[in-house]
């Protein structure tokens, strides 16, 4: 196991190096059509987690700037009321507006898709972008593992309660989720708010990121009657506020290396632009094309077959029945 571990870590290193800093975004770039983000989105309506700042930010802009109906989803009002602003002004666009919500908290998450619902507005993009990466271990209120709440159970319930808002927007209606890199050097496990062995954020934040991509997969084929897309990306490796704050040695040692902000969000925005027919449900992407799930000799695509289970479990502790 040990050794496993060890090659996941290395594995992942490597590649990620190759492929996820700045230099390799200018490189992925060349083979970019630009026409495929010169698409207007008026009349679309956009949800976006975690917006005030980050790929947040630049995935709500980005929207906004094409003349979508934005709605930022922020955990701070005050945050998320200067963001609004800028957003607004740099983009022209007034069809921007901020909804306040912690995704840490079912319950928070519940009242604000009860009262988002009766807006009775069809969401064409929802955007799981907000993200949590907690060094310690710290419980939400609820009793719930910090990183796990946030990342897993509060994707999972956003998800969930705005599907019958996402099937007002079929056929064209879209989930994509932000994922991690780092999910690579990490299996499935039902150890979600990590019970077993001494706490590691890192390895926790990887672990959680690894569930979204195998519950995009599962969403994918749940609900391919509904006229939803699901898809998960990864931004790879981003100079943002989150990153500074929980990553300060990587973010200190790649400093120079690391993509925007903007460029991180740039394979959101294509998905959102994109027609459904060119993507592949339950698919994961990467700048701009499709990307593998799983490193050679990592032995974790066995690990996916544990959604059902961990699923099951999601319901359970959200109280969300299918």
């Amino acid at each position: 196991m040990f050794l496993l571990k060890a090659w996941r870590s290395t594995s992942f290193g490597v590649y990620g190096y190759l492929n996820f800093t700045k230099s390799a975004f200018i490189e992925h770039a060349k083979n970019f059509k630009s026409e495929d983000t010169q698409i207007g989105m008026g009349g679309k309506n956009c949800l976006v987690t975690g917006a005030n700042s980050g790929i947040g930010y630049a995935t709500a802009e980005g929207l906004a700037s094409r003349g979508a109906t934005v709605y930022m989803v922020c955990r701070n009002k005050e945050r998320g009321e200067a963001a609004l602003s800028k957003i607004q002004s740099s983009t022209g666009n007034k069809n921007v507006h901020l909804e306040v919500c912690d995704l840490s908290s079912v319950s928070d998450v519940k009242s604000f898709a009860s009262k988002f619902s009766s807006k009775d507005v069809p969401v064409h993009v929802l955007v799981n972008n907000a993200g949590f990466l907690e060094n310690n271990r710290v419980t939400t209120s609820e009793g719930f593992e910090l990183n796990f709440a946030v990342n897993v159970l509060g994707t999972f319930a956003m998800t969930e309660l705005m599907l019958p808002l996402l099937e007002k927007a079929a056929p064209d209606a879209r989930v994509i989720t932000v994922s991690s890199g780092g999910m690579y050097a990490e299996p499935l496990t039902n150890d979600l708010q990590f019970s077993d062995g001494k706490f590691n954020g890192v390895q926790q934040y990887a672990r959680n990121k690894r569930v979204q991509v195998a519950l995009t997969e599962k969403w994918a084929e749940i609900y391919k009657n509904k006229g939803i897309g699901f898809y998960t990306m990864h931004p790879g490796w981003a100079e943002t506020p989150g990153v500074a704050q929980s990553l300060p040695d990587f973010n200190k040692n790649f400093s120079g290396k690391l993509r925007t902000s903007e460029e991180g969000a740039d394979t959101v925005i294509w998905l959102a632009l994109q027609p459904k027919e060119k993507l592949v449900p339950g698919a994961f992407y990467f700048d701009r094309a499709e990307a593998r799930k799983h490193l050679m000799f990592a032995a974790t695509s066995g690990s996916h077959a544990l959604i059902d289970s961990i699923i099951d479990n999601l319901r359970s502790l959200s109280a969300i029945s299918s």
